[in-house]
């Protein structure tokens, strides 16, 4: 069967993970590739999947607060729970 040569452009320290990655597993990047291709082609689809990058859990509600906080501006905050601890003390 007749071969041809594909170039592909890419992050140099990018290429370097995945030529370290690869070495480990016991492939160069040539095999790696063709193997992503066969695979491709065997399952007629992207063998992983492709997602966005979802925040986790934490980080939605990070971003719900401050979504709450710059609707309410005026609302006092607190930046560790003993400073809320001592304002209820001074209150008392």
């Amino acid at each position: 069967m007749a071969t041809t040569n594909v170039t592909i452009r890419m992050d140099e320290e990018l290429k370097k993970q995945a030529e370290d990655l690869f070495s480990d597993l016991g492939l160069n990047m040539t095999t790696a590739f063709i193997s992503f291709i066969k695979q491709s082609v065997r399952e007629q689809r992207i063998p992983f999947i492709l997602s966005r990058n979802v925040p986790n859990t934490d980080t939605k509600l990070a971003i719900q607060e401050v979504q709450e906080m710059k609707k309410n501006p005026n609302k006092k905050t607190y930046s560790s729970f003993s400073e809320l601890v001592k304002e209820v003390e001074n209150d008392v």
